[in-house]
């Protein structure tokens, strides 16, 4: 038992910290990446705030299994270079007498994930999506760089010199106007203001002192120059704001596992509805009573038999495109069942990561012989990459339907927790030491600095 909380008290430490540091990086990347779209925007703080605190929910659940893959590293790593694990070794404590405190602190976090995946991070993405959508609605001049064309509005491409982001006022105007594929309209003005209609479908353009050019590639020579004081255009807004959705409605990631199973098994439903149409619909378009009546010798032929052909050909078609309908509507269905099967695995998959980081991290850490966070980071930094690789992939083939969800969501735990059992295996055998200075070839130079004084100041 004091071995134990011993151990359990090394991982404590560098799991706090390697989860702060994670966290922070995954936060700065976010701010970089999202920082031209917030900052300066007329936006009051809170709502920035706001938006950072509910996009933290999805850094919790990338975090933590890295975090502990780090930890491990560090405690066992610490432990093997002080030749605490050799003492133990001595005393007759088992590898797997060490794995206690990690597995359990693995449990802990993979109980914790699951938790939070069905109960917080839905939610959490909700709001995220409600917000930036709010915060578009109220400022859709966040779309619009100056200098830069906006082309996301069908029909129109919209170059503003400059833009007041507290009042949406734009300056010294350039509109393409490309809604009519016979004429090409240019619209300047000195200033305009865009905004939404009430029902937030359409977007409107006011426009003071300008001009309108029209040419018409229909009429040779024919062009038309206007001047106004004020003109306003109406345009389509579903290209230029996030998709239209009620406060109620949620896609695949707004939801628990519970309520994406229920889903699925919605969708079975209408799948098997639409498999027997789609069955009944092939059986008459190959042997259809209507088909064999006419080819099956029961039809006598005379002076209305073109007239009936015509007929038959007609039904057969018919069949043929309701056949194809119900075809698509099945791969349809098919396609959505997939994407929340595949959600429905990853709340459980990417827990069950930190178990499997605690089988790979305690004997590398062992084997390593080092605890400083520079090794800890160099060595995981491979793991992250090899795990994330195989989830993407999975995630990617499994939405087409090329493999199952189970395994697209599954693969990466099951390969490293094959190499994990495998390194436990060795490391109980025999004392092996591993050296992995090669990899600091592979990185970076500012980050081989970097890690080096980790490990010096380690």
């Amino acid at each position: 038992m004091i071995i134990t909380l011993y151990i359990l008290r090394n991982l404590i430490v560098p799991l706090l910290f390697s989860s702060l540091s994670l966290m922070g990086i995954f936060v700065l990347q976010f701010l970089m990446r999202f920082a031209d779209k917030l900052v300066g925007k007329g936006l009051d703080t809170w709502t920035i705030v706001q938006l950072i605190i509910y996009n933290l929910a999805w850094m919790v659940v990338l975090v933590v299994p890295m975090a502990v893959l780090i930890a491990t590293l560090m405690a066992f790593g610490g432990m093997s270079q002080n030749s605490e694990i050799t003492i133990l070794k001595a005393a007759g404590v088992s590898i797997k007498r060490m794995l206690i405190a990690p597995v359990i602190l693995g449990l802990s976090l993979f109980y914790f994930l699951i938790y939070f995946n069905n109960d917080v991070l839905p939610d959490a993405n909700h709001k995220v999506k409600n917000l930036t959508y709010e915060i578009t609605q109220k400022k859709p001049t966040l779309s619009l760089v100056p200098n830069v064309f906006l082309l996301d509005i069908n029909n129109f491409a919209i170059l503003a010199r400059k833009i007041d982001p507290l009042s949406n006022r734009l300056f010294d105007l350039t509109l393409y106007d490309y809604s009519d594929p016979v004429k090409l309209v240019v619209v300047t003005a000195k200033e305009g203001n865009l905004y939404f209609t009430p029902d937030r479908e359409k977007l409107i353009m006011d426009l003071n002192s300008g001009e309108i050019h029209e040419s018409d590639a229909a009429q040779s020579g024919m062009y038309r120059k206007l001047k106004y004081e004020r003109h306003k255009i109406l345009m389509d807004a579903s290209q230029f704001s996030l998709k239209q959705m009620s406060s109620s409605e949620r896609s695949d990631r707004e939801l628990s596992s519970a309520a994406m199973q229920e889903k699925v098994d919605s969708l079975q439903i209408m799948y098997n509805e639409f498999y027997s149409e789609y069955k009944r619909d092939m059986y008459k378009y190959f042997y259809g009573d209507s088909l064999g009546y006419y080819l099956g010798g029961s039809y006598k032929i005379d002076s209305k038999a073109p007239y009936y052909y015509d007929r038959l050909i007609d039904k057969v078609k018919n069949l043929k495109n309701m056949a194809n309908s119900n075809r698509l509507r099945l791969e349809f269905v098919d396609t959505q069942k997939n994407s929340f099967k595949v959600e429905i695995h990853k709340k459980y998959s990417i827990p069950a990561a930190c178990l499997i980081f605690v089988l790979i991290g305690a004997p590398l850490g062992i084997m390593t012989g080092k605890g400083g966070f520079g090794m800890a980071a160099s060595v995981s930094l491979f793991f992250f990459l090899v795990y994330w690789a195989f989830l993407i992939g999975g995630e990617k083939l499994a939405d087409r339907g090329l493999i199952s969800p189970f395994f697209g969501m599954w693969t990466a735990n099951i390969i490293l927790g094959g190499a994990g059992i495998y390194l436990m295996y060795k490391s109980s055998k025999e004392s092996i030491i591993i050296n992995f200075s090669f990899l600091k070839k592979i990185l970076p130079k500012k980050l081989r600095t970097v890690l080096e004084q980790n490990n010096e100041n380690s």
